[in-house]
């Protein structure tokens, strides 16, 4: 008789964003008449650029001809593409990374996910709290989260990490010696950046103890603050202790077409072991590949038409965040984010549990955010909204949202 893995059992209730489109999907059935306005799931609305989409359909004309097709192609992606991310995201702003460094994948999502195939069964994992939940999961069907705690939402064998307004929301170094680092800058949920000298100590920590930082950058577009890394690579070590993971998905609109990437240093090593092999060997093995079609798409960002169209859609995505930001401020509502993110995190008005005030934004002011506590127990008593919405919407939203407060 076949078993299966019961790290799968011990997942509490559905994923975070399941539940919100759950309780959307029945208050949608139960109000027909009802237009709902959507700040909660953090997909784009912005079409993709158009030097994006000419590549694309370039690659389709190609794929139609004997001399253009492309069957399987490398697994870590496409040296044109690594090429074009090395030079451009990395060594154009003095940051050392190789194409020989980067993995092309379908989803920051899937290789954080994915990660921790790398790793053995009883490392232990530091996770910031309020943390996007794909980390813990992640580590919970590995088998590595120990037993959870209802009444404390917390994993046993997981060291969390608050980052909350006392601390500016940075992580502060922690008491244990976890081996795996998760850190997420800018940070989703709560859309605030960490000084360079913080994440500094973090790398200097890493390597002192021997841990590896998981680094998510999905965001690092939207940096605008003077100083603010965009990269942990540009910190002094880190190719020693760290891995990046990168999207498309934020930057240029490739949630619906899917690419990412990771880079694992070749300096990267652990027990004898380059952890940049063994992720060519994990995705060689499970992975085959992002399509031909989408790769070019992606090279497309880097051209100059394509850099202009990002950046326009970056200013829209923006100022949108800031309508958010001001908006509810002024309504009296305590903010953070929104600068150096498409996130703004709201504390709840009168410690409102996170999806009582969920409920209370989707009934009363027919708006879909995401609660705080979907994230963490220190996410408990905030939402989070998106500035990935239709400009009038999102500013439709914030004028319901105050009428109702």
């Amino acid at each position: 008789m076949a078993h299966i893995n019961d790290n799968f059992l011990k997942l509490p209730g559905s994923y975070l964003f399941s539940e919100i489109a759950r309780r959307t999907a029945a208050y949608t059935a139960a109000h027909p008449e009802v237009s709902l306005i959507r700040l909660g799931i953090g997909d784009v609305t912005r079409p993709l650029p158009a030097a994006v989409t000419a590549a694309m359909a370039k690659a389709v004309v190609e794929m139609g001809t004997a001399e253009g097709f492309h069957g399987y192609g490398p697994e870590q992606g496409y040296e044109f593409l690594r090429a074009a991310i090395a030079r451009n995201d990395y060594q154009a702003r003095g940051v050392d990374v190789a194409p020989g460094e980067i993995f092309v994948s379908d989803g920051a999502k899937s290789d954080c996910g994915n990660i921790v195939d790398l790793f053995a069964p009883d490392c232990v994992a530091a996770v910031c709290d309020p943390v996007y939940s794909v980390y813990v999961d992640s580590n919970v069907m590995a088998g590595r989260a120990g037993e959870y705690d209802p009444a404390t939402g917390r994993w046993s064998r997981l060291l969390y990490m608050p980052c909350t307004e006392e601390n500016g929301f940075a992580p502060a170094l922690p008491e244990g010696e976890p081996d795996l680092i998760y850190l997420c800058f800018p940070s989703n949920p709560t859309g605030t950046v960490i000084s360079r000298t913080k994440l500094q100590e973090w790398v200097d920590y890493a390597n002192r103890t021997g841990a590896v930082i998981l680094y998510d950058a999905a965001y690092e577009a939207f940096v605008t603050s003077p100083g603010a890394p965009r990269s942990i690579f540009e910190l002094e070590g880190a190719r020693t202790c760290a891995i990046e993971f990168r999207s498309f998905s934020k930057t240029a609109g490739f949630t619906g077409t899917r690419c990412a990437y990771t880079v694992v240093p070749r300096e990267l090593e652990r027990d004898g072991a380059q952890l940049n092999q063994l992720w060519n060997r994990r995705q060689c093995t499970k992975f085959n590949g992002v399509p031909y079609v989408v790769q070019r798409g992606a090279e497309a960002v880097y051209t100059p038409e394509g850099q202009a169209q990002v950046a326009e859609n970056l200013r829209f995505y923006q100022e949108n965040a800031r309508v958010i930001r001001t908006g509810l401020a002024e309504a009296g509502l305590t903010v953070s984010g929104g600068v150096d993110s498409p996130y703004v995190w709201v504390k709840t008005p009168a410690g409102i549990p996170s999806w009582d005030f969920f409920d209370r934004l989707l009934q009363e002011a027919h708006v879909v955010t995401t609660p705080g506590a979907g994230f963490g127990p220190s996410g408990e008593g905030h939402i989070r909204l998106t500035a990935f919405g239709e400009a009038e919407a999102t500013r439709k939203a914030v004028e319901r949202i105050c009428a109702v407060l």
